[in-house]
């Protein structure tokens, strides 16, 4: 039998990038975004060089591209170091920050060779992170990310090492010296706006906050607290869980719970001891009970309850909270507790909700600065499972009334 011409492979889409790609002889032709103009004509300029060439690859290879380069250190080093995914499978977390330094690195320089790849073009890149009104330190911290992933390259000898020695001479931008914006520092939370909001809270979310409040648990750790990672054998309980932000660092996380923490948390436990203590499920079913309450309307008049809810809605509350989803539940009780006055419209309702909203970290943020005025710095890195002092230091505020007395009896 003659033998068949191979098929005639198609036109695909890298939905990571947003690259264009075909496949030949099992090696990927990046063609530039797939929305460009003339990536469809790039296309078939390709596939022609290619039946040119008997339906046979070339036979030296190009050198890699940066979207090739890109896609093999996600698949190789971000999809297995970072894994963890939404309900919907989107990326999260240090994965979810890659995605967003590359996209606009593929853009600009996507079918350019890694050889090619210097501090002038990493400049280019830069000023894209600044035209999209990033802050100056989360613009630094996506060029460190492509540093790391030439660093990577020159490890697998895949570009020289002068490709990485020339991207590291590229300095960080500095305050001051360049247009980028300062990011506002995360500041504790008063203990007051903390009770008005857990006021109009659930009472599965206000035991989230309070319980944050007396453990200074980062927000992912509280979300994902199963009664299995609890060991309650001591007057004080601690808590180890499965995961946490320098886990691939090789530490151990350990979060201590007191008696008040206890009394709180104890009604929450679940048999199950792999399920997550806190459910958005059981939230919503008290936040609906609350509303069926408050009803004014008649009982026999109006909607009977649940007749009017969806079918088939898009989205259901889960088992187990994300940090996205505890964070909103804290901003909805929020806008309950200070709802938006009537004379107000347009921006001057967007400003209201920024200056009367908080976020979980805050509270994190207060513990830290309580910790410390009462009992020391050292006390605080402990409980906080901070490796260094100096990073606690961030998060704990300094006592400004003890400096002001100091300065009074020696100045």
């Amino acid at each position: 039998m003659p033998r068949q011409s191979p098929a005639v492979p198609p036109f695909r889409v890298h939905k990571a990038t947003g690259q264009a790609y075909v496949t030949l002889e099992g090696r990927r032709v990046y063609l530039g975004r797939h929305d460009a103009a003339d990536a469809l004509e790039r296309y078939t300029r390709t596939i022609e060089e290619w039946k040119a060439n008997g339906r046979q690859s070339l036979d030296k290879p190009p050198d890699i591209t940066v979207v090739e380069l890109t896609e093999r250190y996600w698949l190789s080093v971000v999809q297995p170091r970072y894994p963890k995914r939404t309900a919907t499978g989107k990326p999260v977390g240090e994965a979810w920050h890659y995605l967003a330094a590359v996209t606009p690195l593929n853009a600009l320089y996507g079918t350019t060779p890694a050889t090619d790849f210097g501090p002038l073009k990493l400049k280019a890149v830069r000023a894209r992170y600044v035209e999209r009104g990033l802050s100056r330190r989360y613009t630094n911290r996506h060029v460190e990310r492509i540093k790391r992933l030439f660093r990577w390259a020159v490890a697998e000898e895949l570009v020289p090492s002068a490709v990485r020695d020339a991207l590291l001479a590229l300095e960080g931008l500095r305050c001051g010296e360049t247009t980028a914006p300062e990011p506002e520092p995360v500041r504790p939370v008063p203990d007051s706006t903390v009770e008005a909001t857990i006021a109009a809270c659930t009472p599965t979310l206000a035991v989230m906050i309070r319980l944050q409040m007396l453990t200074g648990m980062r927000p992912g750790e509280l979300c994902i607290l199963r009664t299995g990672d609890l060991d309650t054998s001591g007057t004080v309980w601690t808590y180890t869980p499965e995961r946490h932000k320098t886990a691939h660092r090789g530490r151990t996380r350990v979060v201590y719970l007191g008696p008040r923490a206890q009394a709180i948390l104890t009604p929450f436990l679940r048999t199950d001891l792999q399920a997550a203590v806190f459910s958005p499920a059981a939230s919503e079913a008290e936040r609906n009970e609350r509303r069926h309450a408050e009803r004014v309307t008649p009982a026999g008049q109006g909607n009977e309850p649940g007749t009017n809810r969806k079918q088939h809605p898009r989205k259901q509350p889960g088992d187990c909270y994300t940090t996205d989803t505890y964070r909103q539940a804290i901003e909805y009780a929020c806008d309950r507790a200070w709802p938006i006055p009537d004379d107000l419209s347009g921006e001057e309702r967007t400003q209201w909700r920024r200056d009367h909203r908080w976020h979980p970290n805050q509270i994190r943020h207060s513990f830290a600065t309580h910790v410390r005025r009462e009992h020391g710095l050292e006390a605080a890195q402990v409980l906080l499972g901070h490796a260094y002092a100096d990073v606690t230091q961030v998060y704990a505020e300094s006592d400004a009334a003890r400096a002001v007395a100091v300065a009074a009896k020696i100045g």
